[in-house]
């Protein structure tokens, strides 16, 4: 197979419509592991899944890292964009979202990997219906943010959080580790809810 004019017309009806450019770059995510020519196809597929009409990734120079800013005005429960996984990984790590026992996603598109922390999030993965959300109105020019522990119920990796925030929680490990206060705050995926109305019953019933 001639792979350099197979991906430039994928490239070519991937500026199309954006339900058929997620499929291309998922079949490219595919291709990748059955061709040598996988520095040519990841080269392309990075190209495709970090170019968004509704975000651009800015560096941000205080905090020393890449995030994820809203190119458009957003209005509360509004749906921000729907998102698939590239891999689904059996432990989790810095990079993955958990949607199940063992099932942790890379997101695709992966310019969601670009979406940081906050303990005042403005967004949430909806790992149920493959949905990101605003939780509140979004302005153009904020960066997207998310409660990890929203998604994750136990960390690989903890983290002291440089969110900023009044109500800022510090070290960062996951839902398992959230007080009952805490829990009350948040929105959680349905798995991670399903698993804290287990652990924390009583709080579900206040």
């Amino acid at each position: 197979m001639r792979f350099p004019h197979f991906l430039q017309s994928l490239k070519k009806k991937s500026q199309k419509k954006w339900t058929s450019m997620n499929r291309i770059k998922d079949k490219l995510f595919t291709l990748h592991r059955f061709t040598k020519q996988e520095p040519i196809l990841m080269e392309i597929v990075r190209s495709l899944q970090t170019k968004s009409n509704f975000a651009k990734i800015d560096f941000d120079p205080k905090l020393q890292q890449n995030r994820l800013i809203s190119l458009k005005n957003f209005k509360k429960d509004s749906i921000i964009c729907h998102f698939s996984y590239a891999e689904i990984m059996p432990e989790p790590n810095r990079y993955t979202v958990q949607t199940g026992e063992g099932k942790h996603i890379i997101l695709s598109p992966l310019y969601l990997e670009y979406v940081n922390h906050s303990c005042e999030p403005n967004c949430f993965f909806d790992t149920t219906n493959f949905q990101f959300v605003c939780l509140r109105d979004i302005a153009r020019g904020e960066e997207f943010t998310f409660f990890y522990p929203s998604t994750e119920w136990d960390m690989e990796e903890a983290f002291e959080c440089q969110c900023q925030t009044k109500s800022c929680l510090g070290e960062i490990k996951g839902a398992k580790y959230l007080t009952n206060t805490q829990v009350a705050k948040y929105r959680f995926s349905d798995f991670i809810g399903a698993k804290l109305k287990k652990a924390k019953k009583h709080v579900f019933e206040l």
